[in-house]
């Protein structure tokens, strides 16, 4: 009769407590673990020209980051636009998505803003114009301007962060919204410095 590795029989070893796949091997659920998520604003200076915004956004899409916010808009120099996206990832999505951003051709540089960089948002939300005195008086709460005012509706425009539009939408279904648009965040850093 042959005998086998030494040590303790199977039944007599320690079975450490977790999950285990199907081979039998223990996962560790520290490893297991989804990095936490964190939202991050993105500032690309891009080039100026056609199929710049298909390239960026194409390359999100094919990476599969989960973008938030994303717009577009002209700087000071006709040469260039700059693109603000706001994603929503684990820190190594959020490093991933700055570097292949930044291997895009037209694009010149990115840089991630800092948590109190200005973040601004525009929002125009059309109500039913039943009661214009109050719809005003949420507007002026919220330093909201009436853009077109109507017997059937009243378009309000509200600027401000995420979190007043939201809670100047939230005022505002009290008059049953018909509509909301919003533009998504536009971020620049606070102080002397350019945002690159």
């Amino acid at each position: 009769m042959t005998q086998g590795m030494p040590g303790p029989a199977p039944e007599d070893r320690p079975h450490p407590e977790g999950r285990r796949n199907s081979q039998g091997i223990r996962i560790d659920p520290e490893v297991e673990a989804e990095p936490e998520a964190r939202q991050a604003v993105l500032s690309a200076l891009v080039k100026h020209e056609p199929g710049v915004l298909a390239s960026v956004s194409g390359l999100f899409s094919r990476r599969q980051f989960n973008i938030e916010s994303l717009t577009v808009g002209a700087t000071n120099e006709e040469e260039f636009a700059r693109i603000t996206l706001v994603v929503e990832e684990p820190e190594p999505g959020i490093d991933q998505a700055k570097k292949q951003l930044a291997k895009l051709v037209p694009v010149v540089s990115v840089t991630e803003l800092d948590p109190d960089a200005i973040q601004r948002e525009l929002a125009m939300v059309k109500v039913d114009g039943e009661h214009p005195d109050r719809v005003a008086a949420v507007a002026e709460m919220y330093d909201g301007d009436t853009v077109d005012a109507g017997p059937e509706t009243i378009t309000v425009e509200v600027t401000g962060s995420e979190q007043k539009i939201d809670a100047a939408i939230h005022a505002f279904e009290q008059f049953e919204v018909r509509e909301i648009v919003r533009t998504g965040t536009a971020a620049l850093e606070r102080g002397p410095e350019d945002t690159a």
